[in-house]
Parts: structure tokens; C-alpha cells; sequence
């Protein structure tokens, strides 16, 4: 068994789609706009690509309020593995992303929280 999609509900799945693929990097899996269906997989090269991201849209209430409790308490909604942290962080607000604060150093590795501008806080994470 394997992973084989998991979705983050967002405010406006095209706009999500956008930063996704413009600002962060992924590549469309698959891009309806008129079923408002938008799935974004890793980067080629990444070693990953074979998982895809629903960017779900958040119009149903148990979704927009999962979505904007987790936002309201500055709670990540999903963590995105990197090679570097410091180095993501420095190409991300070099494109006007928000971040929490400075990437930190922990137990479990280096750590940044940034918003997505479509209801989430992403948190990348390095080993």
C-alpha cells in the first residue's frame, strides 16, 4: 500500500493552483478549471511525484471551518519536506512569502511556517 493523494482545502483552488505551481514549485498533475479541480504532485526531480495534492475547495462548512481553525491558531495544515530550509526560506520571501518567523532548529530537524495566501500555513521541514 502506498500514499497516493491527499488534499488541503483552500479558499480558491485556481489561486491555490497558481502559488503551487508559480511561487512553490509543483507541476499540475491534473488542471479542470471547469469542475474547479486542481491537482499539483513534486517537482520532477525531486524524487517524488508520484503523490498528488487535491487542492480541495473549502465550500463546505466542515471543511472551511477545519481550514480556518487550524489558520486562526497558526497551526500548519500540511509540512513539505526540503533539502534546505534556509535556502527555501531565502527563495520564498525573494517572492513576497509570508513566513511566521525566521526557520528555527529543533529535535526533530530545521523548521519554517509560511502562509499559502489561500486559508493555510505550510511548514517545511529538513532533516
Amino acid at each position: 500500500m502506498r500514499l497516493k493523494m491527499c488534499s488541503i482545502h483552500v479558499k480558491d483552488p485556481a489561486a491555490a493552483f497558481e502559488f503551487y505551481t508559480g511561487i512553490l514549485g509543483f507541476e499540475s498533475l491534473l488542471a479542470m478549471p471547469e469542475h474547479n479541480l486542481y491537482i499539483v504532485t513534486d517537482p520532477a526531480g525531486s524524487g517524488g511525484g508520484s503523490v498528488g495534492l487535491l487542492l480541495e475547495p473549502s465550500d463546505n462548512p466542515i471543511g472551511a471551518a477545519y481550514m480556518n481553525g487550524c489558520h486562526d491558531a497558526g497551526l500548519p495544515a500540511i509540512v513539505f519536506g526540503v533539502t534546505d530550509v534556509r535556502a527555501e526560506f531565502k527563495r520564498l520571501t525573494g517572492k513576497d512569502v509570508t513566513f511566521q518567523g525566521e526557520p528555527s532548529d529543533g529535535p526533530g530537524g530545521t523548521t519554517a511556517v509560511f502562509d499559502d495566501g489561500c486559508g493555510n500555513f505550510v511548514q517545511l521541514h529538513q532533516d
